[in-house]
C-alpha cells in the first residue's frame, strides 16, 4: 500500500516530513561537519553539494516505490537532521539517523528515531528492524538501546569518509521490545 508523501510524523518537540530536493543545502551543511560525517558509513568526505543534491533527489522515487522512507527532522521549522528506514524491499528495514552537532545530547535522535520506528511497525507493518553504528559512537549506541534495540553482532565495516575499516556493532529490534521515546 503506497504511503502519501504528505505524511507528517509529530513528536512532542519535532516534526518529521518526507525529505526531498529542498533539503539538499541544509543536509550538505550538516554533513560538512567532520564530527557528523566521521560517524557515518556511506557519505564521501569532504562533503560535496552536488553529491548531496543527487542523493536527496532520489528520495521521492524511493518513497513512491516503497523501498525507503527518509524524513527531514525539523525543530521550530529548522532542519536539524535526518532519520530514515531503508532496505524495506529486502524485508529487513534498517533505521538510520544523523543530526547537526549543535543539537546533539538533547534527546532529539531518540525522539525522531522513535517516531520512525513507530512508523515502521505501525504503517509499514514490520515486526523487526535492524540498525548499527561504529563501536566508538557511544551516543548512537545509547539511542538504539533506549529504543529497545539489542546488539546482535560485533564486527568491522568499511567507512567511506574515513577510508578505513573500523569496529562496528549491529543491532536488532523486535516489535514487542520497542520502547517509544
Amino acid at each position: 500500500m503506497p504511503i502519501a508523501r504528505d505524511i507528517v510524523l509529530a513528536t512532542p518537540r519535532l516534526i518529521l516530513r518526507p525529505s526531498g530536493p529542498e533539503d539538499a543545502r541544509r543536509f550538505f551543511e550538516i554533513q560538512s561537519n567532520w564530527n557528523v560525517t566521521r560517524m557515518l558509513r556511506f557519505p564521501e568526505w569532504p562533503a560535496r553539494f552536488e553529491a548531496m543534491a543527487a542523493w536527496v533527489a532520489t528520495h521521492p522515487g524511493e518513497w513512491d516505490a516503497g523501498t525507503g522512507y527518509r524524513f527531514a527532522v525539523t525543530l521550530d521549522s529548522q532542519v536539524i537532521g535526518m532519520t530514515d528506514v531503508d532496505e524495506v524491499a529486502m524485508d529487513s528495514p534498517s533505521l538510520g539517523y544523523w543530526f547537526d552537532e549543535a543539537f546533539w545530547g538533547r534527546g532529539f535522535a531518540r525522539e525522531a528515531a522513535g517516531a520512525v520506528v513507530a512508523f515502521t511497525f505501525g504503517r509499514l507493518g514490520f515486526d523487526h528492524m535492524v540498525s548499527g553504528c561504529l563501536a566508538e559512537n557511544t551516543g548512537s549506541a545509547r539511542v538504539l538501546e533506549m529504543l529497545g534495540f539489542r546488539p546482535t553482532e560485533a564486527g568491522v565495516r568499511w567507512v567511506k569518509p574515513r577510508q578505513e575499516t573500523l569496529p562496528y556493532r549491529s543491532y536488532r529490534l523486535q516489535r514487542d521490545r520497542f520502547a517509544p521515546a
